[in-house]
């Protein structure tokens, strides 16, 4: 199966099923000398875990991380470094009674006419469990990238289902399972959920993610705009479904006058670009979100056919997200960092001894470094 490598000079590999062994990954690129534990990881891949809360999957896993290789006595040697977090909680028994059948809007029909096999445990490769590698992977892009450029990324739920929020208070969204950055709605959203589960439905959700520190001058002009590999990387999370960039849709209502960033001698007066200019990082904010679909897996009957072609009905058993979006912010902090060390590393490589202060004059304040690490 091709297609589980994201990434040029930094890449991430993964490998591994949902019900299999373990989860494992190959991070290629990361520059030797940095300090690295597992600690730094983990904490990372304890914010995406199931069994956190009620409103989550109850499959109880650690998700242990081990560092195999690429690192001696603490620090990266600059070689490959393999990754394993071993699957611990399996219950393949719990999709016995649906091995034949397709699960409507999951990826059992189209993984059946690709490759004439699939793994039906959980979905395999398909599962949302593949995405705790990417968070491990990016975990390192992200301190890396913290230590060598003062980039900080974070991310929270912007809309459950119907329910639309605003981020009063960043520092919070840890500290919730909702991932939500506003204490005085996480009854309701409590309530909310507690009434889809009861329900044996699902809901889709909104994550806003935001870069900051970013210098000026990552990305390319053509194919590999910085958010046309931002938008690829985010789009190849689970159930993601639309991606978009500062006004992003909201950009088709407003005219030129509105949508431009006008530009003082402070700097920007307004990031509805979202943070690029021409494929290119501009030394705003990098603002990005996405848009989640409902789980595919719930407990509510729908029609679907068996592998050979007769009609049935499927009702999905076990433990399943009922809102998959309650996972999602740190696997999108996760892409968003990949990407952004994969241009950064580019960026160093090609233009890495250009003279950037002779446009400082003509861009933010905050964002005027010459130097790139």
């Amino acid at each position: 199966m091709s297609g589980n490598t994201i990434g040029r000079l930094f890449s991430v590999t993964t490998y591994g099923e949902s019900h299999g062994p373990a989860l494992g990954a190959i991070v290629d690129g990361c520059p030797p000398g940095m300090e690295l534990c597992e600690a730094d990881i983990q904490v990372d891949l304890d914010r995406r875990r199931p069994g956190r809360s009620r409103h989550t999957s109850q499959r109880k896993e650690a998700d242990q991380v081990r560092i195999l290789s690429g690192v001696f006595e603490g620090v990266t040697t600059g070689t490959p470094i393999g990754l394993m977090i071993e699957n611990t909680d399996q219950r393949p028994r719990d999709y016995s009674a649906i091995k034949d059948k397709f699960r409507p809007g999951h990826a059992d029909f189209s993984y059946q006419q690709k490759y004439g096999i699939r793994d039906y445990r959980g979905g395999g490769r398909a599962s949302a469990r593949e995405t705790a590698m990417r968070v491990a992977g990016g975990a390192i892009a992200r301190k890396c990238l913290s230590e060598r450029t003062g980039i900080t990324i974070f991310g929270y739920v912007a809309q459950l289902g119907p329910i639309r929020l605003e981020c009063p208070n960043p520092e919070i969204i840890n500290d919730n399972p909702f991932f939500c950055g506003d204490p005085a709605r996480l009854k309701e959203l409590e309530s909310f959920m507690d009434e889809l589960r009861l329900a044996g439905d699902s809901i889709g959700a909104r994550i806003n993610v935001c870069a900051r520190g970013v210098p000026p001058g990552l990305g390319e002009p053509v194919f590999d705009k910085l958010e046309a590999v931002i938008a690829h990387a985010l789009m190849s999370i689970n159930a993601v479904k639309g991606v978009e960039f500062g006004a992003g849709f909201a950009a088709v209502e407003q005219r030129g006058s509105e949508h431009r960033d006008e530009i003082a001698p402070g700097g920007f007066l307004k990031n509805d670009a979202g943070g690029t200019l021409g494929g290119i990082s501009s030394g705003q904010d990098l603002l990005v979100s996405i848009a989640m679909k409902p789980t595919s897996s719930i407990r509510k009957k729908g029609a679907t056919v068996t592998r050979g072609g007769a009609a049935t009905e499927i009702s999905t058993g076990g433990r399943h997200d009922p809102c998959v979006g309650l996972r999602a912010t740190p696997i999108a902090e996760a892409m968003l960092a990949i990407t952004l060390m994969d241009h950064y590393l580019r960026d160093r490589a090609q233009c890495g001894d250009v003279d950037r202060q002779a446009a400082a004059g003509a861009r933010p304040a905050a964002a005027a470094r010459t130097a790139r690490g």
